[in-house]
């Protein structure tokens, strides 16, 4: 730890289930109140899951043009806004280009857009609009941030799944850390609620299919859980050299102490059942930051709502803190699963709920046995002590990313 230099989070930006700020996706975390509703595009389409967690409306003129708005897709839209709430956040200014970079991450960048122009232009090669490729590509919006805020340093995009915007957030605290850059802008964004893509999942089961009670369908942990709920959103970080923010004056929301990053190397789809490679990963993280596990006050779980998921992610917990877990919520009950997002959205929370001190409860929870192994919180908030959060994110292809962030001071 001697000389390495300290990452900082001094802005926070978000456009997401629950909330367009930060303030309103804590206040309805808090609540337990679940996002899930019907979504009449896939009612249309007779998809077989017909419900989603989706963004509410914002003023989109406040970021982007209407020219520049049909240059982009969905998910992109989202990226910037999101990007552009964390660099006001973080007052920047004036940032030497070249040492300011932009991290993305993504899980199915690309494909909405690929289903629309298929299903506009009727698979007829000349009706295809020329904007097409910047919409489809993948980097697009690392690209269009980059271009946005003149980052010269790099503008990188990864894609490891429902991990991401956490491999993101993790790969941008290196760059600070290394001396490449100065300033990082990182996240993650998907928009994957499209008739295609949710056909996709409800085909290899992923999915709830509680379609009469969108709700109560995602359960984190408990004994009923029979799927994940789909999101849609981003979550973007600014990142930031401590003595370098400090110089500038800066208001520091909070620090990114330790990542980590295994592989299972085991299935496509499912974990390891008994958690070896998330519980190293986690290991790893804590190590990084220069801690122990006793010094972690929540752990803000993947907690996906699938069996499988759920399950091996308890055991990992359970091989890491044995008898002394400490509180262990999951955001997806009330936002949903938001892809290649939610890592950045769920560090971004985990910021949030160290700094307040406050762990929200778990969504539709009943019981369960794997949760007998964690402390899982439920029903009412839960005050902790311990500025310092662990964030998980494991994802398909057997990626596993886990984050230590800490409260400002």
């Amino acid at each position: 730890m001697t000389g390495r230099r300290r990452v900082a989070v001094t802005g926070l930006g978000v456009k997401a289930p629950g909330g367009n700020t930060v303030g309103e996706l804590l206040e309805r975390l808090t609540e337990a109140r679940p996002t899930a509703a019907t979504v009449e595009e896939l009612v249309a389409n007779e998809v077989a899951v017909t419900f989603a967690c989706t963004v509410p409306d914002f003023d989109l003129d406040r970021y982007l043009t209407l020219r520049q708005r049909r240059q982009m897709d969905r998910g992109t839209t989202l990226a910037l806004a999101a990007a552009v709430d964390a660099v006001e956040e973080a007052g920047l200014g004036e940032i030497t280009p070249e040492r300011l970079g932009v991290a993305v991450g993504t899980g199915v960048a690309g494909l909405g857009a690929t289903e629309e122009v298929l299903r506009r232009c009727e698979h007829v090669p000349a009706r295809i609009p020329a904007f097409t490729v910047p919409q489809i590509m993948s980097n697009s919006a690392a690209a269009r941030i980059g271009m946005r805020f003149g980052a010269r340093g790099t503008a990188l995009t990864y894609a490891t799944a429902c991990a991401s915007g956490a491999t993101a957030i993790g790969e941008a605290m290196l760059k600070i850390r290394s001396g490449e850059c100065d300033v990082m802008i990182a996240g993650g964004v998907d928009a994957p609620v499209t008739p295609m893509v949710m056909a996709s999942f409800a085909r290899i089961g992923a999915l709830s299919g509680r379609n009469d009670d969108p709700a109560a369908a995602c359960r984190p942990f408990d004994a009923e859980r029979d799927g994940f709920v789909m999101g849609e959103g981003a979550a973007f970080l600014v990142l930031e050299e401590w003595e370098h923010a400090r110089r500038r004056g800066a208001a520091v929301l909070g620090e990114v102490l330790g990542y980590g990053s295994t592989s299972d190397a085991h299935h496509i789809v499912a974990p390891r059942e008994d958690g070896e490679a998330a519980a190293a990963c986690m290991a790893m993280a804590v190590r990084d930051a220069g801690l122990s596990f006793s010094d972690v006050g929540h752990v803000n779980a993947h907690g996906t709502s699938t069996f499988l998921n759920d399950r091996a992610e308890a055991r990992a917990l359970a091989t890491c803190f044995g008898d002394r877990c400490p509180p262990v919520t999951a955001p997806k009950g009330v936002v949903g699963h938001l892809i290649g997002a939610a890592g950045a959205l769920e560090a971004v929370i985990s910021l949030g709920v160290a700094s307040a001190g406050l762990v929200p409860p778990v969504a539709n929870f009943g019981k369960s046995e794997c949760a007998d192994e964690i402390d899982l919180v439920t029903g009412t908030p839960r005050t902790i002590g311990s500025p310092v959060a662990l964030s998980n994110s494991f994802a398909f292809g057997g990626h596993n990313v886990s984050l230590v962030l800490g409260a400002a001071g």
